[in-house]
């Protein structure tokens, strides 16, 4: 607790930390609200599917594009204009949802602006932290950060579902809208220091350059690539936990509340990494990590809804944990000048496979069942996990730079 009080006492971390945590719980508003937005104006489920998909592609496109154009600006600059391009994309829809005006190919259009505009913001957050706190606080502010996400993770839904009944989905993206107002107006007050400018090259030159520092680094890219097929996996969760919840559970409130369970678990976890101190921080990453094969295998074997909620629960905590070593060993290893970049081949193995997943386990399902489906994801997460602590790098690198070889 001392060591969070000193982390937020510091002017530059304070703001940096208060405008994310605002702007991470609009977009788990907007998780509910858009959805919403699409069927008010009579879209059908094809159409919500067309607008999310309008959203996730291009922040995919984009990212390692971002983290090349972060790695050679400034990094709080890209960070201002993005939220910037967010609060006009954001504020567009809602106003066009509160007059009347929005059709589906317009709400299509401006998710694909927002979504862009955070292939931009997400790696060169990954990069900007390191300039605002010391090395040895790393780790402690990644967590507070999963803390500020985790919460958002619980309430943002909450909140949105609220807004939507109350007063219609325009005005849940306004407060979407106002939130990344408020994230580009604290990183505006920013001090970070001057960087020295980036040498003169071409852009496909620094891009090369990126990947480079990326592939030589075999515990950099094979947790990436971990990530990149867990994802895959985790799209069983997510495409037949409904299903299983609809037809075992009791419906989408028992579905809810296991939501609510991994969310509060995430919180958890995030709190137990301001503490960690682990001399090899990814082999502890990828065990925790690890723990999202057991509400797989709850879900599959469909018990009692409290029993899967603990597994949730376990899971979150167990991610949440992950995730902020993996960034935090990340920001110590990566080079400033090349960490946006390294960082967006993070990112984009992250979303690429993600809707992938989402689209393939339903086909899965509907020729095997749903059971066996759960079953095979799972199996597959034992062996994916097993086989990342099965790396000597993964195994041996160290918290310390210094002793850092690729």
């Amino acid at each position: 607790m001392a060591e969070n009080l000193d982390l937020l006492r510091g002017r530059e971390f304070r703001l940096l930390f208060g405008g994310q945590a605002v702007s991470v719980l609009g977009d788990h508003i907007v998780i509910v609200a858009l959805a919403f937005a699409v069927l008010e104006i009579g879209g059908s489920t094809s159409d919500v599917g067309l607008v999310l998909a309008a959203g996730a592609l291009p922040l995919a496109a984009t990212v390692l594009v971002g983290g090349v154009v972060a790695d050679r600006a400034s990094r709080r600059a890209v960070m201002v204009s993005a939220d910037l391009a967010r609060v006009a994309s954001q504020g567009a829809m809602a106003t066009l949802l509160i007059a009347g005006q929005a059709e589906v190919w317009m709400l299509a259009l401006l998710a694909g602006v927002t979504g862009a505009a955070t292939g931009f913001f997400s790696p060169a957050s990954t990069g900007l932290l390191p300039e605002v706190v010391l090395a040895e606080q790393l780790q402690p502010a990644n967590a507070l950060r999963a803390s500020a996400a985790a919460s958002g993770e619980i309430l943002g839904p909450v909140v949105g579902g609220v807004l939507v009944a109350a007063a219609g989905a325009g005005w849940a993206m306004g407060i979407d809208a106002a939130t990344f107002a408020v994230s580009a107006a604290c990183l505006a007050q920013l001090r970070v220091p001057v960087r020295a400018p980036a040498r003169r090259s071409s852009f496909r030159d620094d891009l090369r350059e990126g990947w480079t520092a990326f592939r030589a680094r075999r515990w950099a890219w094979t947790f990436v690539a971990y990530f990149a097929v867990g994802n895959l996996l985790w799209g069983a969760w997510g495409a037949l936990g409904p299903v299983v919840a609809d037809r075992d559970l009791g419906g989408a409130a028992a579905w809810g509340a296991i939501l609510a369970a991994m969310g509060a678990g995430a919180l958890l976890g995030s709190l137990l990494a301001v503490r960690a101190r682990p001399r090899h921080p990814l082999l502890l990453a990828a065990a925790a990590d690890g723990l999202f094969a057991l509400p797989l295998a709850f879900l599959a074997a469909a018990p009692p809804a409290v029993l899967i909620a603990c597994g949730a629960l376990l899971s979150g905590a167990g991610m949440a944990l992950a995730i902020s070593l993996w960034e935090s060993t990340l920001q110590r290893h990566i080079p400033s000048e090349s960490l946006s970049r390294v960082s967006s081949y993070d990112w984009f193995g992250a979303l690429a496979f993600a809707p992938l997943g989402l689209a393939v386990w339903g086909s899965i399902a509907a020729a095997i069942g749903v059971s066996v489906s759960l079953w095979i994801a799972f199996g597959l997460v034992v062996v994916l996990t097993g086989g990342l602590i099965a790396v000597p790098d993964i195994r041996r690198l160290p918290r310390s730079p210094s002793t850092d070889a690729p």
